[in-house]
């Protein structure tokens, strides 16, 4: 069965029909999905019964795989990031945010499998970031290109809620002793298209740099408004076997928090990128 795309919206996201993760992707294959994450930015693929080494080798696909300084990790697939609200708070997923963007090479994509559901709620937001950078007034467009901003792994994962006792703390200090604040530019190109995305988030981004703190509050503030408006964004209800692929670059994601008391587990693999510029 040959692949079929189901656009979500018009700025970003895309059923896949005709793909079974379980089986390895041919070359033809492979190069079939990677445009299609070009052009969608993020893909859909249903009912798809994988293992986590089926999960892992797929995401290796795209590049070699990250494993995160915090999240647990799977027994079996180190590779494969355990998001267990049995396990850990995730309150730090409610809110929009490119992932590991505190990392010099921030990720290229993630791969996130549905496992665990509540019965209502817990879908994911996306937004395009490319779609956000093109809406910009073009004055805006060109002051920002002039900018960095700094990108702190703390912002996202204090103490007081990751460092409850000495071990989480010992944890979290290794965390970010290895994972320092990073500089990025606040517009990047994307390596392969050469489309500009906005590239400051709230999760991680904590000021611009070289400006006074009110003047990065006030800028990032009117970015991080702007990046999420309703034309920018799509919602996804998720279904058990549903996995999504996203493009990590040029995106930015929500896991809305309204499920509590009920579990939710996902398992993702995260692909390594490439330095923003």
């Amino acid at each position: 069965m040959p692949l079929t795309l189901e656009p979500i919206t018009p700025a970003l996201g895309a059923v896949v029909r005709g793909v079974d993760l379980s089986h390895p992707l041919d070359a033809a294959g492979f190069a079939a999905v990677e445009a299609a994450l070009l052009a969608h930015q993020v893909l859909f693929f249903r009912d798809q019964d994988i293992t986590q080494a089926q999960q892992r080798d797929f995401a290796g696909l795209f590049g070699p795989l990250h494993i995160h300084p915090i999240y647990p990790h799977s027994d079996q697939v180190a590779e494969i990031m355990i998001l267990d609200t049995d396990l850990n708070d995730l309150a730090d997923n409610a809110l929009w945010h490119s992932d590991v963007s505190f990392s010099e090479l921030p990720p290229l994509g993630s791969v996130l499998a549905a496992r665990v559901l509540p019965e209502l709620g817990g879908d994911t937001l996306w937004t395009s970031a490319t779609a956000a950078y093109d809406a910009l007034p073009e004055p805006l467009k060109v002051l920002l290109a002039e900018l960095t901003a700094s990108h702190d792994l703390a912002k996202s994962f204090p103490v007081e809620r990751f460092g409850a006792d000495p071990e989480s703390r010992a944890q979290l200090e290794r965390a970010k002793q290895k994972n320092p604040p990073v500089t990025h530019p606040v517009i990047r190109t994307h390596p392969a298209t050469g489309a500009k995305a906005i590239y400051v988030n709230e999760g991680f981004t904590t000021h611009i740099n070289g400006l006074p703190q009110d003047a990065s509050d006030s800028l990032l503030n009117l970015l991080f408004r702007h990046v999420i408006r309703p034309e920018f964004t799509m919602r996804w209800r998720w279904r058990a076997g549903d996995v999504a692929i996203w493009d990590n670059r040029i995106t930015q994601h929500y896991a809305v928090d309204d499920y509590r008391p009920y579990r939710r587990v996902m398992h993702r693999a995260t692909v390594i990128g490439d330095r923003p510029f």
